[in-house]
């Protein structure tokens, strides 16, 4: 489903893109977006944490306290095994995110997931789990932590997980009585036995190819980032944004209106999300450097101020990756903490432009970007080269019969 948005929004809602943008950029799309669609179905029955309105016409009040939410009876529904899944044949799911111009529109394709569907793996997770463990070795807690009040959270989402992938990927993980086993790696994880073994963010990233984080409520009615597993952010930094508020992330990425237009509803949503749904939308933006964990091109990672001005212009197509996430969202019936997933999906652009319409529709897209988005997304490093590339396949693809009628019988967005 997707929903039009004011065009003031747009430029940072689309195109996440600079190191304060990844996490900070999912949960505004994510949460303003739900939040719309929560508002058009929501009836007038009550529920464990809103009580009726005393007078018709007038908004609920919150009965709970801040901070506080009540467990709830829901429970992660065992998934059905992913169909013929392989570590070696199963390939990505090829999220191509982008529309045709000449407009560019200023849409969020949120959707509603099954539960079945909350992880996703395929055969790129050996250079996931190989990245991660490079990154663990290499920056530690600069990447994963988690604080006292968000640890029965963290505790909650990898209990969830340990139940989630063997069922879901039986080939891959198998339950123990002390926790989970990934038969391809040999790895065993105790996640029965207390104290933990290491911090359960930790060990859950370990598991899958996600990008994992959690707000937590606190008494003053904010939710603030308190757990977080962020390995492969690209182009932000977890160590910057930890402890941070749902305002203070936003305000300090400079989101333009969001004290006087995006707060109040942010805020309603996420104190109204429920255990029972889940959500996703995906985006895409681009690198000039063929590294999963951190664009290099604009910086060291541990420079102040990563930017694209740093960055070399028009290096070969060679050097050009698309880069699209896949970001979830749910909350969990214990604790109450709100978890994101946050997965990644990397080509280089010389292999998705073979597939049919893809060039042409990318190449239409990103002309249709304004200035404001196409300094944004650093269109000035990487657009002339990027372009004449995708022009050129376009071209080629028509000159060989591509019949471009048939397009949206055959690719449906955001695929």
């Amino acid at each position: 489903m997707d929903l039009k948005i004011p065009p003031s929004w747009g430029p940072l809602l689309a195109n996440p893109r600079l190191p304060v943008a990844g996490l900070i950029l999912a949960i505004l799309t994510l949460s303003l977006t739900a939040y719309s669609i929560y508002t058009k179905r929501q009836t007038r029955q009550s529920s464990q944490v809103r009580s009726p309105s005393p007078e018709k016409g007038r908004p609920r009040k919150e009965t709970r306290p801040f901070g506080v939410w009540p467990p709830s009876p829901f429970k992660l529904p065992t998934p059905e095994p992913y169909p013929n899944w392989s570590l070696t044949e199963t390939k990505p799911l090829p999220y191509r995110p982008f529309r045709y111009g000449p407009k560019y529109h200023q849409t969020m394709g949120l959707r509603s997931v099954k539960h079945e569907d909350w992880i996703e793996l395929d055969n790129h997770y050996p250079r996931f789990h190989a990245d991660k463990a490079r990154r663990i070795a290499e920056r530690g807690m600069k990447c994963y932590r988690t604080a006292p009040e968000a640890y029965p959270a963290a505790v909650e989402l990898l209990e969830d997980l340990v139940e989630y992938l063997p069922a879901r990927y039986p080939s891959l993980f198998r339950k123990t009585e002390k926790g989970i086993e990934n038969l391809w790696s040999g790895e065993k994880f105790n996640t029965v036995d207390r104290p933990l073994q290491e911090d359960p963010m930790l060990t859950a990233a370990r598991l899958v190819q996600d990008d994992l984080a959690i707000m937590i409520e606190k008494p003053d009615g904010q939710y603030y980032l308190l757990a977080g597993a962020v390995f492969l952010p690209g182009f932000w930094r977890l160590e910057e944004k930890f402890g941070m508020s749902m305002s203070e992330l936003h305000t300090s990425g400079d989101v333009p209106q969001f004290r006087e237009k995006l707060e109040k509803g942010m805020m309603n949503f996420f104190r109204r999300v429920k255990p029972e749904e889940m959500v996703a939308r995906n985006n895409y933006f681009f690198q000039v450097d063929d590294d999963l964990a951190w664009s290099w091109s604009l910086g060291s990672e541990d420079e102040a101020h990563p930017a694209w001005s740093k960055s070399e212009k028009n290096r070969a197509i060679e050097h050009h990756h698309f880069r699209s996430e896949r970001q979830t969202l749910r909350r969990l019936p214990k604790s109450g903490g709100v978890v994101f997933t946050i997965r990644t999906y990397f080509h280089p652009v010389t292999e998705i432009s073979q597939e049919d319409y893809v060039p042409g529709r990318l190449a239409s897209a990103i002309r249709s970007w304004g200035d404001d988005v196409s300094r944004y997304k650093g269109k000035e490093t990487y657009g002339e080269i990027l372009l004449e590339y995708l022009d050129k396949k376009h071209d080629e693809q028509v000159a060989r019969g591509l019949d471009l009628s048939k397009e949206d019988e055959l690719r449906a967005y955001p695929y």
